[in-house]
């Protein structure tokens, strides 16, 4: 257990006593920009995991623990690992490997009572709710164990843009089923 894990449980259980609305930032920005507002004045708390950015692999597992705090930089790319993966965490390899909360294999929580919970102790509906189910609504999430894959050293992502009568169902064939000969024999690794 982490020192702030007993930090976070002790502001869940406050602001449940005292009736206040928890707000989470992790990795910094809210889309929707509604994380740091009150438009119906209900008076909350902000539980700011942005700090939290230890990153602990292990390579025998092939997997690493990721704290609320990492960005997608710290592990893959420049976002913040929470809101990514809450929201399901669509993302560059996702055609090869899945959304990122498919490479997801354990989590630890703080639930409304202040208990800090793993998948087994939370159970598979939560943990499946809190890979692309908001999570906010669950628990305050300290940190993500995901599962690391191999990919190229280099990876290329555009979009094309052709309609059905531009011909575009042979430029996706094209670009789905080109040349798969090629390989590259540099591998690291990565978060999907």
């Amino acid at each position: 257990m982490y020192e702030y894990e007993t930090h976070v449980q002790a502001a869940v259980v406050c602001a449940k006593k005292l009736q206040l609305h928890l707000r989470l930032r992790s990795g910094g920005h809210d889309y929707e920009g509604l994380s740091f507002v009150a438009e119906n004045v209900t008076p909350f708390v902000i539980i700011d995991l942005s700090k939290l950015r230890q990153v602990d692999v292990d390579l025998d597992s092939n997997s690493a623990w990721a704290h609320a705090g990492a960005t997608i930089g710290e592990v893959y790319y420049s976002l913040g690992m929470g809101g990514h993966l809450v929201g399901g965490a669509y993302g560059s390899m996702m055609r090869k490997f899945g959304l990122g909360a498919d490479n997801v294999l354990d989590a630890r929580i703080v639930d409304a009572d202040g208990q800090i919970l793993d998948r087994a102790a939370m159970g598979e509906d939560v943990f499946w709710a809190i890979r692309g189910g908001g999570g906010g609504g669950f628990g305050v999430i300290l940190a993500w164990k995901i599962k690391l894959v191999l990919v190229t050293a280099t990876v290329t992502v555009f979009t094309v843009t052709k309609m059905l009568e531009q011909d575009g169902t042979r430029v996706l064939y094209k670009t789905t089923n080109g040349n798969k000969s090629r390989t590259n024999s540099t591998k690291k690794s990565s978060f999907a």
